[in-house]
Parts: structure tokens; sequence; C-alpha cells
């Protein structure tokens, strides 16, 4: 398949075995505020792509987590029971955050809860992964107060750590048309 003039190699490829549908990437690529392509062969994803994706995956899971940390710490709960709420909350801000975005574009409640599903699972559940697997092995993170630096040290840094192992991931995924890509197609322009 021929590319236009203005590709970024800036001259003509032929990819007779490769005609699967670059018109797909490039509408994604054009989405306002989400970057371009990353380069020929990635799977059409840029890293600043998947690093926004991944910012708006991780406000959801922040959320959650934060408030689930918080509650379970302060009721007592035992750290599974507490890593248990934080995961539950997790999802539950993740997918509304996408919701609220797809549901103000048109969509009704069940098409905006299958776009969420679709869209947030795997990034919610690796980001869920990575943030309380370190915030149960840093020794007495779990067991620290709300009033207690190390807690806070701890969660943030299971955040960040979260951010970083998941943007790969969602690179991978929105260069496939998965993960977050299916929000860009109900987006208003």
């Amino acid at each position: 398949m021929a590319h236009p003039v203005g590709h970024e190699h800036g001259h003509l490829h032929q990819h007779a075995e490769h005609d699967h549908g670059h018109e797909a990437h490039a509408d994604h690529a054009d989405h306002a505020g989400h970057g371009g392509r990353g380069g020929h062969g990635d799977g059409g994803a840029s890293w600043r792509t998947a690093a926004q994706a991944t910012l708006h995956c991780l406000t959801g899971c922040a959320i959650g987590e934060i408030l689930g940390m918080v509650l379970g710490t302060a009721f007592g709960l035992h750290n599974g029971a507490t890593v248990v709420l934080s995961v539950l909350l997790a999802f539950v801000f993740g997918y509304a955050l996408t919701m609220r975005g797809v549901l103000k574009a048109g969509l009704d409640v069940r098409a905006a809860v299958k776009v969420a599903l679709a869209a947030d699972t795997v990034s919610i559940l690796v980001m869920e992964l990575i943030d309380n697997t370190v915030m149960v092995t840093v020794p007495g993170a779990m067991d620290a107060g709300l009033g207690d630096a190390l807690f806070w040290v701890a969660l943030a840094g299971s955040l960040a750590l979260a951010f970083t192992l998941t943007v790969p991931v969602n690179k991978w995924m929105i260069g496939r048309g998965r993960g977050h890509a299916v929000v860009h197609a109900h987006h208003q322009h």
C-alpha cells in the first residue's frame, strides 16, 4: 500500500504484504491532543499517547487505591481486606472516569460500560498488581498509620512504579486498536 507524501519517513513506501488498514491508525493518530504514530512498525501508538492513556487510568486507580488504603488503615482492616478494598475501588473509579467521558460524548450507559471495560480492564489490572505488590512487600507500609510518612512514601512510589510499567502495556494495546484506543472512537471532536 502506498503511503501519502508527508508520511513521517518523507517518501513513498510500498507494502503489498502490509495492507491491513493504516487508515484506522492515521485516524487515531489525528485525534487532537493524542500525538501521532510513534514510528513505522511499532503498532501505530506513540509513547505520548500511551503515557496519556496510562495517566488517565492512573487517575482513577489512584483515587480508588488511596481511598481504599486510607479507609482500610483508618478502620484497622486486615492487610488482605485493605488490598481487596483498594483494588475494588480502583476499578470503580477507573471505569467511572472513562464512562464519564463517553457518556458525555452521547453513549448510553450500557455502551459506556462496554467501552470502559474494553478500555481499562488490562491497564487497571497491571497497575493494581504492581502497586499492591509494592505496598505489601515494603516492610511496615501496610501497618503504618495515616500519619506515618512510610505509608505515603510507599503508596506514592507504588503508583509511580505502576505508571512506569503500565505505559508500555498500554502502548502495545493501543497500537493494536485495543485498550484506551476504544475510547477514542467515542470522543467528541
